[in-house]
């Protein structure tokens, strides 16, 4: 397979990519990206290992195989920096977070001052705080009430990232307000993505609700930035953001400006609550729909927990947890379209692809592949087992990215997820409320919408 990279136009008379079929004037594949993005996706495969798109007018080129992913992340990446109209709609809230920033100097420098924020021992400091609070907000659950799930697994992530970010005393208003403004956000993202900027922008009720949801959260921001830029003044102040606060640049001694850190604030809270809420809230539900998946993970936590909650030093035991995890974020997503933009002329596949020209690949597409996952809409942790794990499902792998743009916060995440799950399952089964299939919802990630599921204690507990 040609991969290589040309610095100019080919020599030979450059092959077309594919173009996927439905496009329609003026939209392109906008209806379908909207309306069934998921299996609009997933069809592309079919086409080839390259295929063309057309957002509006505008064409962009879709990486079906992992090969190609990794050459787009890691071994050409200077070839395709981040951009394209999923970084920009984005970039419209989240701005120069070290997720979106499309300039590489600033990415690499708040990478380098934001890195000990993610350490072990600042993992492992924050811990048994999240673990206290998990087990108190579930404690309060009514039992044999349904929950709406995804709502819930959101206020879960989302309170116990804000302990281990902020600590206690944090306003009420942002804990209260952040989830409620998210998924409207997120849905305004992706309208702004897929869709012609002229039709995105149109003043609808629906584009008016998202900009007063992104002014109401940058508020809630600010004020919480300011309290604890108190706080630190006074001598106290939570571990975590003090390290990013005082984070500065070992050259330079230049640390985060106002409008750094608020970006960087909106960019951990509002990826931690979307990625992690979403693959708990599916992880429930799988658990639930899998009677020998739901046995093995009680079986576990019993075991390595005994009659007490889960604690810190519990987590590296809990391996088949982990493993619902991570089949979890294999059959979901999270994340199910990224792209990036090309700054020159490239041969990509032994297509010919023209400078700034968007180049999307899709982390759902790869880990549905079959050839990595045989059967892949099922949903099998012991697929992630030691003796089972194939390489080419290794290299089909990217909930968290690839290459110098992959995320930070990938070592925390895992820590939190293992910690939800574990403490919900030591003290809950949730049942789904109806029988009806949930149907994944695509915006910026791959959410179950409104499920409801009701909790019992279990007897163990």
């Amino acid at each position: 397979m040609d991969t290589a990279i040309a610095d100019a136009e080919p020599a030979s008379p450059a092959r077309t990519a594919p173009l996927a079929p439905g496009a329609l004037p003026l939209l392109g594949h906008a209806v379908q990206l909207v309306r069934r993005p998921l299996e609009f996706v997933d069809a592309l495969r079919a086409q080839g290992e390259l295929v063309r798109i057309r957002l509006g007018p505008t064409p962009a080129y879709v990486v079906t195989t992992p090969e190609l992913t990794r050459t787009v992340l890691v071994t050409e990446a200077k070839s395709f920096p981040k951009g394209g109209p999923i970084i920009d709609a984005l970039r419209i809230f989240f701005r120069d977070g070290i997720g979106t920033s499309v300039d590489e100097d600033l990415h690499r420098r708040h990478r380098r001052l934001m890195q000990p924020m993610f350490n072990r021992a600042h993992i492992a400091a924050r811990g048994d705080a999240m673990i206290g609070l998990v087990g108190q907000l579930t404690r309060q659950w009514p039992d044999g009430e349904p929950l709406t799930v995804f709502d819930e697994m959101n206020n879960l992530v989302f309170a116990a990232f804000l302990v281990a970010l902020f600590g206690t005393g944090l306003p009420p208003e942002i804990g209260r307000d952040f989830p409620r403004l998210m998924p409207v956000i997120m849905r305004g993202t992706i309208r702004h993505a897929v869709l012609p900027g002229w039709f995105a922008g149109l003043p609808m009720p629906s584009e008016l609700r998202f900009r007063a949801s992104m002014a109401r959260l940058r508020r809630l921001v600010d004020d919480a930035i300011d309290q604890y830029q108190q706080s630190a003044t006074d001598g106290g102040g939570p571990e975590l953001f003090r390290t990013l606060m005082e984070a500065s640049d070992s050259a330079s001694q230049k640390g985060l400006d106002r409008r750094e850190l608020h970006d960087e604030v909106i960019t951990l809270l509002g990826s931690n609550m979307e990625n992690t809420g979403t693959t708990l809230a599916w992880a429930l539900y799988e658990i639930s729909r899998n009677p020998d998946v739901e046995r093995k993970l009680h079986e576990e936590i019993d075991t390595v927990c005994g009659q007490h909650a889960p604690r810190t030093e519990d987590l590296p035991s809990l391996d088949y947890t982990r493993r619902i995890i991570q089949e979890t974020m294999r059959l979901y997503g999270p994340v199910w379209l990224v792209t990036r933009r090309t700054v020159e002329a490239v041969t990509l596949g032994g297509y010919h692809i023209p400078p700034d020209t968007d180049v999307a690949y899709s982390p759902y597409l790869m880990q549905h592949d079959p050839a990595a996952y045989p059967d892949p809409e099922r949903f099998d942790p012991d697929r992630w087992a030691p003796d089972r794990l194939s390489t080419a499902a290794r290299n089909s792998y990217m909930p968290f990215g690839a290459g110098t743009r992959q995320c930070i916060g990938e070592s925390f995440a895992w820590v939190e997820l293992v910690i939800i799950l574990a403490v919900v399952a030591s003290r809950w089964r949730l049942t789904a409320a109806s029988d009806r299939p949930v149907r994944p919802v695509a915006h910026v990630t791959v959410n179950p919408g409104k499920l409801l599921m009701t909790p019992r204690a279990r007897h163990a507990a």
